[in-house]
């Protein structure tokens, strides 16, 4: 009996493990994309409650990550989206009428239903980058969780450009099990990031964003 649940088990987890590979290689709303054009629309305003909260930060192996507990939130006209945590990926990933970005920052964002949402930032090379500046030295040497700095407060908004202006489309996870139904928020103005600073990032981690995926006739939208 016991080696008959064992099999079971096997095959479920052998079965889950093929359709997550499968979904990352067939399926039609993965992220990130290239966005050529988008269909100009009077989508509701970005209104980012975030404020200075203390540092929690890791290496989770791939990228540096900071979390939040509760208090940080985004609003879109009546959704409410309560942030996650933030990382980086290189490059960029989403590509904006073929440009590639050297760096991106994803704000993750959940909803009181479970509902996904991830604000990119996309970064080009130019002056140093306020933020990375405070983070990266206080990347901790191994992967073993969160390391809280009571006295270094970290401000999501030091991420946000001036202007907020974006665009929206439904994607993915963008590792495996590539889930679906992910809403994606891609801001039109990057911020900068240096040479120095990229290079600093890229001897801790290697590049980790998956290439652009095909838009299978999904509506990209794009605010004023």
């Amino acid at each position: 009996m016991a080696w008959t649940r064992y099999l079971a088990f096997a095959l479920i987890t052998l079965l889950g493990s093929a359709a997550s590979a499968n979904l990352c290689d067939s399926g039609k709303r993965q992220s990130p994309i290239d966005i050529r054009s988008a269909t100009r629309k009077p989508l509701p305003a970005l209104q980012f409650n975030y404020h200075p909260t203390p540092l929690r930060i890791a290496d989770d192996g791939h990228t540096v990550r900071v979390r939040f507990v509760a208090g940080q939130s985004l609003r879109i006209g009546s959704e409410r989206f309560t942030l996650q945590q933030f990382h980086f990926h290189t490059p960029g990933g989403d590509r904006i009428a073929g440009e590639e970005f050297p760096m991106a920052a994803h704000l993750l964002h959940k909803s009181a239903s479970g509902q996904l949402l991830a604000v990119v930032v996309l970064f080009r090379t130019g002056a140093d980058n306020p933020l990375l500046d405070t983070l990266l030295p206080l990347i901790p040497a191994q992967v073993d969780g969160d390391h809280v700095h009571a006295d270094r407060a970290v401000d999501a908004r030091a991420l946000l450009p001036a202007s907020l202006g974006y665009y929206r489309y439904t994607g993915s996870l963008t590792a495996s099990p590539c889930t679906e139904g992910v809403e994606w928020l891609v801001l039109k103005q990057p911020l900068e990031v240096s040479k120095v600073q990229l290079a600093r990032y890229r001897q801790r981690f290697a590049d980790n964003m998956r290439g652009v995926q095909p838009l299978h006739q999904r509506a990209v939208l794009e605010s004023p």
